[in-house]
């Protein structure tokens, strides 16, 4: 049976679903005095224009077609951002991604991996050999002009009666102090005979963040070129070490550390205390004087001490995740004393 046969059928009474919208109160039959109307005749169109509301009728003919193509857009608009707000509160793909964290874009600009690091700097980074009254101590350095100065740590070549440089070419040259300036743990040598060397870019240590990704760069334990990778893990740590070296380049961190450059001997009485970088990429005894440089190639620190735990002494102590250098800032604001200027 049809909604229609329903319809015909079915009880007609004031219950029945009204068919047409605002039609909410029964409608009742006129009572029985009452005379029935006779159907309306049917009214002629009128004339075209006999009137200002027949005028305003023919002219405003195509409006309701207009009203509801505004109608359909204002809503589409709304149903639009709607949907889009909605879209975002529940996580949809559609939704606008966010804004990378400041600071990733530097990681992908430049060098920008290690091995593009590492493969660009390299061949910056020297090792260094210097031979002193109570031994040989072995470290590294950091080419910073093209005809052969090297900036590496005072306690590397402290008291050394002769240094020797080899080069990443694996190619071995003497050189001799320039300057130095121990309440810093810094020296500048020069390598006799250089030039056409490659100079390594010294960045700007004032902008590293905890956090930052960085490579260290050096020779510990006689093994040249070593890259090791991390993060810079904290800020201006206070960092102790002896000023004349004594042949062990011990250092103090509040606790105990190590210099990370020499293998035996006793800390010297005279010690000097700095700022430094913290990171723990890998650092061991003969990476002192070396650099540890940023994701764009550049040098933000030259690497100085390590921390280790109070029973390990000379070479073995290791590296456990907690290495310092000295700013890269210090660095150049110490270079015109460094070179006597």
């Amino acid at each position: 049976m049809t909604d229609h046969d329903r319809r015909s059928t079915g009880h007609q009474g004031n219950d029945e679903p009204q068919r047409y919208a605002g039609f909410h109160d029964p409608v009742h039959p006129p009572p029985p005095h009452a005379p029935a109307f006779p159907e309306p005749p049917a009214v002629p169109e009128p004339p075209a224009v006999p009137t200002r509301a027949g005028t305003r009728r023919r002219h405003r003919a195509g409006r309701p077609v207009g009203l509801i193509t505004a109608v359909a857009l204002a809503a589409a608009a709304v149903g639009g951002g709607a949907g889009a707000l909605a879209r975002e509160l529940a996580g949809g793909d559609t939704a606008a991604a966010p804004s990378g964290v400041a600071g990733t874009a530097v990681s992908r600009a430049g060098t920008g991996t290690v091995a593009g690091v590492a493969q660009a700097v390299s061949p910056s980074i020297v090792e260094i050999g210097a031979a002193t009254g109570s031994g040989q101590s072995t470290g590294s350095g950091v080419i910073i002009t093209a005809d052969g100065e090297v900036v590496t740590n005072h306690h590397v070549i402290a008291d050394a009666s002769e240094i020797e440089v080899r080069l990443g070419d694996g190619t071995t040259r003497t050189a001799d102090v320039v300057g130095t300036d121990p309440g810093k743990d810094l020296a500048l040598v020069r390598v006799r005979g250089a030039e056409g060397l490659k100079a390594a870019a010294l960045g700007d240590s004032g902008t590293v963040r905890v956090g930052d990704q960085v490579v260290a760069i050096g020779s510990p334990e006689g093994l040249t070129s070593t890259v090791t990778s991390g993060i810079v893990s904290a800020l201006d740590r206070d960092v102790t070490v002896s000023r004349d070296g004594g042949g062990s380049g011990r250092a103090q961190d509040r606790s105990s550390a190590y210099g990370s450059g020499w293998s035996g001997g006793d800390t010297g009485s005279s010690k000097t205390t700095y700022k430094a970088i913290q990171t723990d990429a890998s650092l061991n005894p003969g990476n002192s004087g070396g650099a540890l440089i940023d994701m764009k190639g550049e040098v933000i620190g030259i690497n100085s001490a390590m921390y280790a735990p109070s029973a390990a002494t000379g070479s073995t102590a290791g590296s456990v995740g907690l290495g310092f250098a000295i700013p890269v800032d210090t660095l150049k604001a110490s270079l015109d004393t460094l070179r006597g200027d």
